[in-house]
């Protein structure tokens, strides 16, 4: 893997200061109380678009900073210790990485430069199962004139009740579970057949399921070719799904060192808890995952701004391990904290919901263990 350049160490430093400063734990505990629509604080996106954090991978022609996918892990992996919510991962990384790889020349004008200064939320509307299955797309989009009727419905869509826009998948030939015959199409929020339910969720991070009933499109709405979406589609993907994983190794990284601080001063029968060797084995096997994890995080997101040839294996590799991993340490940071562990008082709660969530999002482990394997040849 690559060393970090100076401007990256940077860059990580400042992520590092402002979630500790700006959104510790604390906060998502504030917006959980508050319990509204839009799940996470819009003064603290409008400060990441400031920072620059939100145009990390727009060009540089739609005013981002074109500082690529490693970079945009550094900030994930800081906001993931914290468990920040935010609209970095659907608008930052998968609506930017859409555009950016397929949107129309009007398109990107229209959008990057919204989403480079926080201007704008952009959320993907994909799945319509409980699990993820990106090529599982019943949603219609049929021709009606120079455009398109959309019709049926998305679930567990984040920052769906923010959102300014959507990027919906679309069948507009085929049957559902065929690759052929998907089209990606960007859809302001305000299109009227839009309707959006609210979802709460056991992390609290803000989700919803929408439906389209007689949503009519232009032809310029198609987000790169008709019938040909699904590999623009998987590209984008694959691109969130290393960020997501940079995330859940923050969060994974945090917990385990909450764990550790614990282990160091809990007394128990007159000794640290941390001088028992089985909690010791427990707590090496945690180290040892966590960097293998980063190793598996850190060669997917160079793999992506290096354009290799294993960037869909490398993705799948990297979202199977932190899947693993979060799913260890969040278990072991409850377990090891005993009794205090299992109370809403203790922050191990909110680290084991995000880290359950965070699983299943863009592909669960196992999905990613199977589709490793399949391009593998196995």
């Amino acid at each position: 893997m690559a060393l970090l350049t100076e401007e990256q160490v940077m860059l990580k430093d400042a992520a590092k200061g402002w979630v500790g400063e700006r959104s510790p734990v604390s906060a998502l505990r504030k917006l959980r109380d508050t319990d509204v629509d839009v799940a996470f604080d819009k003064a603290a996106w409008a400060e990441m678009g400031q920072m620059g954090w939100t145009g990390v991978i727009v060009p540089e022609a739609h005013g981002g900073s074109e500082f690529g996918y490693r970079s945009l892990g550094l900030v994930l992996e800081e906001t993931g210790r914290t468990l920040v919510n935010s609209p970095l991962i659907t608008t930052a990384l998968f609506a930017a990485s859409a555009l950016t790889r397929g949107g129309s020349a009007a398109q990107k004008d229209a959008w990057l430069g919204k989403i480079a200064e926080a201007g704008a939320v952009i959320a993907p509307a994909l799945d319509e199962q409980a699990h993820h299955h990106p090529a599982r797309v019943a949603l219609t989009a049929k021709k009606d004139g120079a455009g398109y009727v959309l019709d049926g419905k998305k679930v567990f869509v984040l920052d769906a009740m923010a959102a300014d826009a959507f990027i919906v998948s679309a069948r507009t030939s085929g049957q559902s579970g065929e690759e052929a015959g998907v089209t990606l199409f960007l859809v302001p929020a305000d299109t009227a057949g839009i309707a959006r339910t609210r979802l709460k969720t056991a992390d609290s991070r803000g989700a919803g399921d929408v439906t389209f009933t007689g949503v009519k499109v232009s032809a310029d709405a198609v987000l790169g070719a008709v019938d040909q979406g699904f590999g623009l589609l998987e590209s984008v993907l694959d691109r969130t799904r290393a960020g997501l994983a940079a995330e859940m190794l923050g969060q994974a990284s945090q917990a385990f060192e909450i764990t550790l601080d614990y282990l160091k001063t809990r007394t128990q029968f007159g000794q640290l808890i941390g001088t028992f060797q089985a909690l010791q084995h427990r707590a090496a096997k945690m180290f040892t995952e966590l960097e293998m994890t980063r190793s598996c995080v850190e060669a997917a997101l160079d793999a992506i701004d290096s354009n290799a040839n294993d960037v869909r294996a490398l993705c799948s590799l990297a979202k199977a391990k932190a899947s693993e991993t979060v799913h260890l340490v969040s278990n072991e940071m409850v377990q090891m904290h005993g009794g205090i562990g299992m109370t809403d008082a203790h922050d191990a709660g909110l680290y084991m919901k995000r880290a359950r969530t965070s699983e299943a999002l863009f592909g669960s482990a196992s999905f990613h263990r199977d589709r490793y394997a399949t391009l593998m040849g196995f």
